[in-house]
């Protein structure tokens, strides 16, 4: 899906007041190569922008579109490109079931607005919202317990999961067997975007996209000074660089790189597996993706590549017990990136105490593309001051000090 497309800032950011610097007046041009995005910037000077983001990953954007969309000038800075992190791998994920209630909210918010997102964002390239449902199959009667606990949890929160039998999963995922089975989790309306790398250049559209590096924050009276731009208003979402840059202000922030690694195979025209099956006792998930492409993951895969035989054959292992259907599919291709992680697999969100306007959307430990929309609904909400979300309580900084993290224990 190759092209250019070359965008013009929807309007220009109003000079900082008693300024006489220039106003905002910049185009770049978004490149879409085989299913990557690039942004090559032309550079201009800017003074002043209502909100600055720091981070053109699928939080960042997605925070500034909703800031843009509430009236704001937003100017966004990244120091490669749109999706140049981990975004721009991820496979594209969507799911409600987890064992926190402030993630199920956040999960199915994210999901109402993915289903008809490629409308709402004016997408270029149109994607959907495939509900092919997420399978977490348990093993042991200790495993389906906890399945059974985190479900009663998301039914609080309007997630329609359920618990399902051995013969429910082998009406569900034909040709998986169930011997060893005990039971499972399903949820039917989560599932996977079908050109998720559609889906941040949609948000970016209308944008003004800076390619920049910021290496300092630091205040300028009664604004922040970020790289060449003042703002009143800074949200630092950045992944695993944002633990780095608010050190610089005393802020302290967990944040720890995870290596992870999943495995592709070449295109296959039959259509093998719809939903995704987990096992997180056996550390094994799969999926057939909408591309033609099998998804096949050993969980514990850590550190750096030079483990991926091992993967290979536990992922090797696993098909052959659970889904023989994939027996005769091989997986060439190791895709790796980072998780920026923190202690209780939560993300960090809202504002950063005793530093009046500066605001912080990172640690999604991997579920950034989950819960992105709803994360910039709450982020924007607080910026401009019509609310404080629960889940800004629930998962601001501050928890780690005061000892109230929340852990996430359904993980994939």
């Amino acid at each position: 899906m190759g092209g250019v497309e070359q965008l013009q800032a929807p309007r220009s950011a109003a000079a900082h007041p008693g300024s006489d610097t220039p106003k905002l007046d910049r185009v770049w041009q978004l490149q879409e190569i085989d299913g990557f995005s690039k942004v090559e910037s032309v550079p201009t000077a800017v003074e002043y922008a209502d909100a600055a983001v720091i981070g053109a990953g699928i939080v960042g954007l997605a925070v500034a579109h909703e800031l843009n969309a509430r009236g704001l000038s937003v100017c966004v800075l990244e120091r490669s490109g749109i999706g140049a992190g981990s975004s721009g791998v991820q496979p594209g994920g969507v799911r409600q079931q987890w064992s926190t209630s402030v993630n199920c909210r956040l999960a199915r918010e994210s999901a109402a607005f993915y289903a008809d997102a490629s409308e709402r964002l004016g997408s270029e390239v149109p994607f959907r919202l495939d509900r092919c449902g997420y399978l977490f199959v348990a093993e042991s009667s200790a495993e389906l317990e906890l399945l059974g606990d985190n479900v009663r949890i998301q039914v609080a929160e309007g997630v329609r999961s359920r618990l399902v039998t051995p013969q429910e999963i082998f009406d569900l995922v034909p040709g998986i067997v169930v011997s060893e089975v005990a039971g499972g989790a399903w949820c039917g309306d989560d599932g996977y975007i079908d050109r998720p790398q559609s889906v941040l250049p949609a948000f970016a559209r209308g944008l003004d996209v800076r390619i920049e590096e910021v290496r300092h924050i630091a205040t300028r009276g009664s604004v922040w000074q970020v790289g060449s731009v003042v703002a009143p208003v800074v949200v630092v979402a950045s992944g695993l660089g944002t633990a780095d840059l608010l050190r610089q202000l005393g802020i302290v922030l967990p944040i720890e790189p995870e290596a992870r690694h999943l495995f592709l195979s070449d295109r296959i025209a039959e259509r093998l597996l719809e939903p995704l099956v987990v096992s997180a006792g056996r550390g094994f998930a799969a999926k057939h993706l909408a591309d033609g492409r099998v998804l096949a993951s050993d969980l514990s895969a850590r550190g750096d590549e030079c483990g991926r035989e091992r993967w290979r054959a536990n992922i090797r292992r696993e098909i052959e017990r659970l889904l023989p259907r994939l027996t005769d599919v091989s997986f060439p291709t190791l895709i790796s990136g980072s998780y920026d992680v923190t202690p209780d697999h939560q993300p960090i969100l809202g504002p950063l105490p005793e530093h009046e306007g500066l605001f912080v959307a990172a640690g999604f430990s991997g579920h950034g593309f989950m819960l992105a929309p709803a994360v910039a609904r709450i982020v924007a909400d607080a910026v401009i001051g019509e609310r404080l979300d629960p889940a800004l309580t629930t998962l601001g900084a501050e928890r780690f000090a005061e000892n109230r993290l929340v852990p996430e224990r359904q993980l994939v």
